[in-house]
């Protein structure tokens, strides 16, 4: 199917690593667009971003010693070539620059002086041209106190690329300052969207450089942003001839004394489209459940046996365990027997806290499409935490052979072949107590109706990003299974 005019691409939401955007700007030079051209037009995307968003007054470019340098010398001369007084600070010696960096180096005709504090003195503007994406070792001592100089006396840090000190593969800081505004170009890279760095990009824009298309499907990407593109057109459909048993079974594990948590899943998963959702929970329990639950079926369990009869009915098509489960014998028993099913699983929170020490114990027992949603403190109990949350992320999907989502204001998506895809919508207003097990349910929803599940975790938590946005200020848990019908209806 077509995208809608004006809809995202998958190639689109592409990120690109440091070593594929080098790649790309290769591959892009070599198909007709001299290096030098190529620089000039990334200066020229920021200078249209300056002067969107500024009047004329004075700016001070701090260019350092590689491309970021050149392209800063590009937006000295088009901003003094349109009247705007600028002063331009070079790191180390401007004949040290090389190449297509030279060529623009050279083309400026004003003053040049070093890097200093006096270089930002008068300025209402700062640019930031001196380290893009690459950069990998931590800011010099004297630099990183400019540049937290700056941000302490208020002045707007405009970005090229990537605050300088954040790294574009990770997100990682080694020095950086929050910008007010980055620019960067062709594609994001995974660093715009990871903390710290999503945050020290301020507003992120992106330019189009020209880059062909062609060039960019040569890069064997695997890495995305999180996006409607990505997965809309494998979401459930309704049919004029379906009915609830086709729309899929939800069975959920409910908890005790601790019952709201598998409440507000089990609702979610019947707002995400599950034609029928129950939850199975202790028998002394059930009054709890069934007064609060009306068009959600509670199954009240007297024996261990009633567990492993219910999975045997093979018409509950997707499983989740974990919301206010308990960490017990019992937790772990039955998670092991929903994964032996072979059905889609998710297990989450107290289901995942229960391995803790046993890792292996879970990963042995997954033999069917699995999803796995642990926030940083339950992904420490079962993976190692060493590296950046990209790498962990994709280390514990391969490990596990499970779809890991690695929650957070930056949640990330894996699956066990690498594939991962890097949420960017979510607000902080999610930072609210039930609403993880939210997601559990919104992503069992989609899995009960036959969805992939890498699309189907990435549907979840894009569409919970999006109902929370919608809500605003003021979101308890409780109200975001209500917002899902309208998310649904804009999709």
């Amino acid at each position: 199917m077509t995208p809608a005019a004006g809809a995202p691409t998958p190639s689109a939401c592409a990120l690109l690593r440091v070593a594929q955007m080098s790649e790309a700007d290769r591959l892009t030079i070599l198909a007709g667009v001299p290096g030098h051209e190529l620089m000039h037009r990334a200066g020229r995307a920021v200078v249209l971003e300056i002067r969107r968003r500024f009047s004329p007054c004075r700016v001070s470019v701090l260019c350092g010693p590689g491309n970021n340098g050149g392209d800063g010398f590009v937006v000295a001369q088009e901003l003094r070539g349109a009247g705007w007084p600028v002063r331009v600070a070079v790191l180390g010696e401007r004949d040290a620059l090389r190449g297509d960096a030279l060529h623009h180096a050279a083309r400026w005709t004003g003053a040049v002086q070093p890097v200093s504090r006096d270089a930002a003195a008068d300025a209402d503007l700062v640019v930031d041209a001196l380290f893009g994406a690459g950069l990998s070792r931590p800011l010099q001592d004297d630099l990183a106190r400019l540049l937290r100089e700056i941000a302490a006396r208020g002045i707007p840090l405009l970005a090229i690329d990537v605050p300088s000190g954040v790294m574009g593969d990770t997100g990682a800081s080694v020095g950086a300052v929050g910008a007010a505004c980055t620019v960067t170009f062709t594609r994001k890279k995974p660093g715009h969207l990871l903390q710290p760095g999503r945050d020290l990009c301020g507003d992120l824009v992106l330019a189009d450089l020209g880059t062909p298309p062609a060039v960019i499907d040569a890069l064997g990407i695997d890495t995305w942003e999180n996006s409607p593109a990505l997965w809309r057109e494998r979401m459930p459909r309704l049919g004029t001839s379906g009915n609830k048993f086709s729309r899929g079974h939800a069975l959920l594990s409910g908890g005790f004394p601790t019952t709201g948590a598998a409440r507000l899943a089990a609702r979610a998963a019947a707002r995400a489209g599950a034609g029928l959702t129950t939850v199975a929970v202790p028998e002394v329990a059930w009054p709890v459940y069934a007064a609060a639950l009306t068009s959600i079926m509670v199954k009240p369990m007297a024996r261990a046996a009633d567990f492993a009869r219910l999975l045997d009915d093979t018409r509950y098509s997707a499983l989740l365990i974990g919301p206010g489960a308990g960490i017990s014998a019992a937790t772990r028993e039955r998670a092991l027997a929903m994964l032996a099913t072979g059905r889609p699983t998710l297990l989450d929170a107290d289901a995942l806290s229960v391995f803790a020490g046993h890792p292996p114990d879970l990963f042995g027992a997954i033999r069917g499409p699995c999803v796995l949603t642990p926030h940083d403190g339950e992904f420490a109990r079962l993976f190692p935490s060493d590296g950046d949350k990209l790498t962990r992320a994709r280390a514990a999907a391969r490990s596990s052979g499970a779809i890991v989502v690695l929650k957070g204001s930056d949640t990330v998506i894996v699956a066990p072949d690498g594939r991962a895809i890097i949420n960017a919508n979510a607000p902080p207003t999610l930072a609210t107590a039930g609403s993880g097990d939210v997601l559990g349910g919104i992503i069992l929803g989609l899995l009960a109706q036959g969805m992939d599940p890498f699309l189907a975790a990435a549907a979840g938590v894009w569409m919970h990003g999006a109902a929370a946005a919608a809500f605003g200020p003021g979101l308890l848990a409780e109200d975001l299974p209500d917002l899902l019908p309208g998310v649904l209806r804009r999709l």
